[in-house]
């Protein structure tokens, strides 16, 4: 894919920044399967070369650990400390336009994890986020397309996070009040561990409202995310697939979205709950709300869940990435960090060759891999190549 495909308007917003560099500095300690560990970043492109259950996607996985606060891997923080240790520590240096950041994590064994910025310990995580901005692609992406609705909502709620750091605490507000909700309808209509007790309807009215006013914010959010993606995603697709195919995204809230107006959208909200009273007493769950949202992706008009062969489905995935790439870096200002987790044996030839000619030298990038052979001289002279064996990261 040479720079005369792919779409003009993505490159315009790119091309201005080449050669970013702003992880400047990784530390690892007690993480994984590494014990003490420093990296200094070198070269805008970093090729972490080694044989399977070495670490190399240990360490993508930290730094998105700092991006994000989050692992697509794992929810619990004491998977990602090592055995007999009672704590371990992330640690980056980060260079942006507006100076350096100092970024550190502290995850436990067991007890509440600590984020410092610039030396201070943070009370707020949401503070945390913003200082690191990374998209990561790996093997386990696939199942945006062929998984189910919970796959693209992560997705999508990770992104939003990278967009709108404060979308963080509104969808864990949400998800608080969710929780109680259920409980509540556990406790009026009984479940499989107690007897019910009488439904307190004002009780319930104060939920249901909770629940409607937390949730449109998360809907309209989405709403917009997804129309801002979508258009770059679709130029996205259409430049690997040769014109050959067109990828539409669809938003698919649970609750009716007529128009972007709160008060339109809670009423509705309201309007379900009551709709589906007597199917959430039989299933003692709430049904109405964003955690039952959706996102379809269809390829000429067909659902590519159902119908999309292999080699579509990871042309849209890499679609959706690159996309992910170029909408945060148009609403931040500044090139995300990407991080490729083994990506290139899941492509073929040709697609590997567009995401590398794609990738150029427009965002820093971190790429894992078994072997050096899918490079090409380009890439191979202007990467700082590391070799990973065993939890220990050398120069190659």
């Amino acid at each position: 894919m040479s720079e005369a495909s792919v779409p003009s308007c993505i490159l315009n917003q790119v091309k201005p920044r080449l050669a970013p560099l702003y992880l400047t500095h990784l530390s690892l300690r007690h993480f994984r399967n590494y014990g003490e560990q420093q990296i200094d970043f070198a070269a805008a492109k970093t090729i972490l070369v080694g044989e399977n259950a070495q670490g190399k996607s240990n360490l993508l996985e930290a730094v998105e650990l700092l991006a994000t606060l989050k692992s697509h891997r794992t929810s619990r923080d004491r998977d990602l400390v090592q055995q007999d240790q009672p704590a371990a520590q992330i640690s980056a240096s980060v260079r942006r336009d507006l100076g350096v950041a100092d970024l550190s994590l502290v995850l436990r064994q067991a007890g509440r994890r600590t984020a410092i910025l610039n030396g201070e310990k943070l009370r707020r995580q949401l503070d945390f986020l913003g200082a690191l901005n990374a998209v990561q692609f790996s093997s386990l992406d696939l199942d945006l397309v062929r998984g189910g609705p919970g796959e693209r909502r992560t997705w999508l709620d990770t992104l939003l996070v990278q967009l709108e750091p404060v979308y963080a605490h509104i969808l864990g507000q949400y998800n608080q009040v969710l929780k109680q909700r259920n409980a509540l309808i556990k406790q009026s209509y009984g479940d499989d561990e107690g007897e019910a007790e009488p439904p307190d309807a004002t009780e319930f009215a104060l939920w249901d409202a909770q629940l409607a006013a937390l949730g449109t914010r998360v809907i309209r959010r989405r709403a917009r995310a997804i129309a801002r993606l979508a258009p770059i995603a679709r130029q996205w697709h259409q430049a690997i697939s040769g014109q050959r195919e067109d990828l539409r995204i669809h938003y698919q809230p649970n609750v009716p979205m007529e128009e972007d107006d709160p008060q339109v959208i809670q009423a509705s909200f309201l309007e379900k709950i009551k709709l589906r009273a007597i199917a959430e007493q039989h299933q003692r769950t709430s049904l109405v709300g964003p955690h039952r949202d959706d996102i379809e992706f269809a390829i000429n008009d067909t659902p590519s869940r159902q119908y999309g062969s292999q080699g579509q489905q990871r042309t849209l995935v890499l679609a959706l990435k690159l996309a992910e790439l170029h909408l945060i870096d148009e609403v931040i200002g500044e090139p995300p960090l990407l991080l490729l987790d083994d990506v290139l044996a899941e492509l073929d030839l040709n697609r590997q060759n567009q995401l590398l000619e794609a990738i150029q030298d427009r965002f820093q990038t971190i790429i894992t891999t078994t072997h050096l052979g899918a490079f090409g001289s380009q890439w191979m002279t202007s990467s700082q190549i590391l070799t990973v064996k065993a939890g220990r990261i050398e120069d190659s």
